[in-house]
C-alpha cells in the first residue's frame, strides 16, 4: 500500500484558527427584563392601592403596605419592593416619611394614578 500523497497548504488555503467557533470565548445569556416586570408588577399593586385611595395627602401606612402589598408578593417581586418605593419617590408620586414605609400621596400621584399602568 502506497502512503498518502502529503497535502501541501498555500497561506490561504490552510484552514484559520479564526474560523473555529471553538477559540471564542463564551459570552453570557442576555439578562431579561424579568427584574423589570417584577418592580412594575409591584408599582402597579401601590398604583391600584392609591386609586382607590385618590387624595392629596393620603397616608399608606405600615399595616396597609403589609396587609394590601406584601402579603400579595412572591419572592421575586419581593426583591424589587424597596426599589419599586424609591422610584416612586424619585418620580414625585409619594413621600415617604422618616420611618421609610409610611407612604404620603402627593398631587402629582393623584393626577397620574388615574390614568398610569406600568
Amino acid at each position: 500500500m502506497k502512503p498518502s500523497p502529503k497535502k501541501n497548504y498555500k497561506a490561504s488555503d490552510k484552514p484559520s484558527e479564526a474560523k473555529t467557533p471553538h477559540n471564542k470565548q463564551r459570552k453570557a445569556p442576555p439578562k431579561s427584563n424579568g427584574e423589570v416586570n417584577y418592580k412594575n408588577q409591584v408599582k402597579q399593586m401601590f398604583s391600584n392601592w392609591f386609586k382607590n385611595h385618590n387624595r392629596v395627602g393620603y397616608v399608606m401606612s405600615k399595616q396597609d403596605i403589609v396587609r394590601n402589598i406584601i402579603t400579595q408578593l412572591n419572592s421575586k417581586q419581593e426583591n424589587s419592593l424597596e426599589i419599586a418605593i424609591r422610584e416612586l419617590n424619585k418620580d414625585g408620586y409619594v413621600e415617604v416619611q422618616e420611618d421609610g414605609l409610611t407612604l404620603v400621596l402627593t398631587q402629582k400621584g393623584v393626577n397620574d394614578f388615574k390614568k398610569m399602568s406600568f
